[in-house]
């Protein structure tokens, strides 16, 4: 009587486990990378926020003199958005305009940065 044994040897498993490991090996710097990635891509979210809350603060603003916050530099991006700036995250001001209704300001997080054009009545003067 011949037995008909069904499954794979312990070569062929091993084989598998170590083409799955070295697919693993290839593939794990990527993964590790995209963290990275994701925290580059918070801080343009933020910036962006912060741009487009002061651009429809100074819109407000001039439609209605009683709506809106007034600002007057780059720090008060963080009064002008909704829920405040992410904790971490500090504006400085890279270059003021003085005079004028923009300023190109500069948020940082972790040592990144990310610029972002700040709008306000008028920005650089008190």
């Amino acid at each position: 009587m011949k037995q008909n044994q069904q499954g794979f040897t312990l070569i062929e498993l091993i084989i598998v486990i170590v083409i799955l490991g070295i697919l693993a090996a290839v593939a794990m710097p990527k993964f590790v990378d995209l963290s990275g990635e994701a925290e580059e891509a918070a801080l343009q979210g933020v910036a962006g926020s912060i741009s487009s809350a002061m651009t429809i603060n100074y819109a407000a603003n001039k439609i209605d003199a009683n709506k809106g916050t007034t600002v007057s530099d780059c720090l008060h991006g963080a009064n002008v958005l909704d829920g405040g700036l992410p904790t971490g995250y500090s504006i400085t001001t890279h270059t003021v305009s003085p005079n004028t209704t923009y300023s190109d300001c500069e948020l940082n997080y972790n040592s990144k940065s990310a610029k972002f054009t700040a709008i306000g009545t008028p920005i650089g003067t008190p």
